[in-house]
């Protein structure tokens, strides 16, 4: 196994921890309190993390494997988000819970298997205006930051930390 990739996949699995002792110990007003700017519930923005870790994956092993994202923008995000937060807006918190922990380990998982050249293949990304991006650099601004980018903006909202 690669250091490297053990390590993003340690990385990841801190952030999807720390989410989950964090939302533990929400109250059911705290998990349904609403999240600037887009205002998703904290329960909704918890399953979301949750729910993209195996794209966020499947994008970084085509990168590895040297293929271009062509079809992906922040406009394609935003959609997917709004949908999300559509369909998953009653989602329960062990729900959600139980969701981060699979797909956090299934995700560490597949990025332990990842090589070292994989990590370092770069390919286009439409999301960064077709900018040929490392699988690496992929792994990091998406699947093992997200937890820690939303546990921020939750705690913010929350006035907790």
């Amino acid at each position: 196994m690669s250091a490297r990739a053990d390590a993003l996949a340690e990385r990841l699995e801190q952030g999807a921890s720390a989410l989950t002792k964090f939302a533990n110990g929400l109250s059911d007003a705290e998990w349904r309190a609403t999240v600037a700017p887009d205002g998703r519930a904290v329960g909704v923005m918890i399953h979301h993390v949750a729910s993209m870790y195996p794209a966020e994956v499947q994008l970084a092993q085509a990168l590895a494997m040297g293929k271009s994202i062509d079809d992906l923008s922040w406009g394609v995000v935003a959609q997917m988000n709004a949908k999300h937060a559509h369909d998953h807006g009653t989602t329960s918190k062990v729900e959600a819970l139980e969701l981060l922990g699979k797909n956090s380990g299934a995700a560490a998982r597949a990025i332990r298997e990842l090589t070292d050249a994989q990590l370092d293949r770069a390919a286009p990304v439409s999301l960064y205006g077709g900018a040929p991006v490392t699988a690496q650099f992929f792994i990091e601004d998406h699947a093992m930051r997200h937890s820690f980018h939303h546990l921020a903006r939750i705690k913010a909202a929350l006035k907790k930390g």
